[in-house]
């Protein structure tokens, strides 16, 4: 089992952000995994930080922390230049980049920055186009490619990359789990979707399965009043936080053994205090209370 901090790259200052992959790091978390959006979803009058220029300087101020999203939007970007991006990112961190790639789960940006495609069918579709595209031209071979999306005549990129680069997807609709079966290393279950975990899962193939998890993480018992109001004042309480896990060390160490059980091997932590260090130091004895990461 391995332990991602998932952290929306908003609401505070790059060295804040650096700060706090330092600190996950030193934790034992196994990775970062960053959002993507031209705008902050629900939080238009936020700063945010544009996620492929913020992984590469995470990559560069950390030593061992895999870096990646959850999950770059297909549509904003051409495959040609996310393979060449992806390979660069590879090489320069000696093997620590991930592509968590999706179709875009918020169509109105689409729309508001004048994006195409904005239908859900059509955006599944040039995401597994795109994915074709990727892996082709990270073989380092001439790629010629007629699809419905892309044309490519005698496409070539090198270096290749330094190894398999992992490839995330998240998703649990039909045609997005036949993605993950064909292209994925890990099949990325939404915060909002874990009841569909256990039948997904049978679908996906050979992908590993990854939760992600709101939690807000009580010091000690004299806390678990304030900590929880704080989650649901931010969050809402019908909303997301109404699927926070909200415990000590050991409870939460206990709530992913359980998921464990049922295959997870990957958690994406999303914590509802936004993550400050002491937190992150905190979270570090859920490895103690019998819940190992793997980094």
């Amino acid at each position: 089992m391995s332990f991602f901090l998932f952290l929306p790259q908003m609401r505070m200052p790059v060295d804040a952000i650096v700060e706090r992959a330092r600190a996950a790091e030193a934790a034992g978390f196994e990775g970062i995994a960053l959002m993507d959006h031209l705008a902050p979803p629900l939080a238009e009058e936020h700063d945010m930080w544009e996620a492929m220029t913020l992984a590469g300087w995470l990559l560069a101020r950390t030593e061992s922390l895999t870096v990646g999203h959850l999950v770059l939007c297909d549509p904003l970007r051409h495959p040609t230049v996310l393979a060449r991006q992806a390979a660069t990112l590879d090489h320069a961190s000696g093997g620590r980049f991930e592509l968590g790639i999706g179709w875009g789960s918020v169509p109105d940006e689409l729309v508001t920055f004048g994006i195409d495609p904005v239908e859900p069918r059509r955006r599944v579709e040039r995401l597994g186009e795109s994915l074709e595209v990727i892996r082709a031209l990270w073989t380092g071979e001439p790629v010629d490619h007629d699809g419905q999306w892309f044309h490519l005549r005698g496409a070539q990129q090198r270096p290749v990359p330094s190894r398999k680069i992992p490839i995330v997807i998240g998703g649990t609709g039909k045609r997005t789990l036949a993605l993950v079966r064909e292209h994925a290393d890990w099949w990325n279950v939404p915060i909002h979707q874990l009841h569909r975990l256990d039948g997904g899962r049978e679908q996906v193939g050979d992908a590993q399965a990854s939760v992600q998890i709101m939690v807000a993480l009580v010091p000690d018992a004299s806390q678990r009043a304030a900590v929880t109001e704080t989650a649901h004042r931010r969050f809402g309480a019908t909303g997301m936080g109404s699927t926070v896990v909200i415990g000590t060390a050991g409870e939460l160490a206990d709530h992913f053994a359980g998921l464990q059980a049922r295959g997870v091997e990957r958690f994406y932590v999303w914590f509802t205090d936004f993550a400050p260090p002491d937190t992150l130091r905190r979270f570090g004895e859920v490895a103690a209370a019998g819940v190992t990461p793997s980094a």
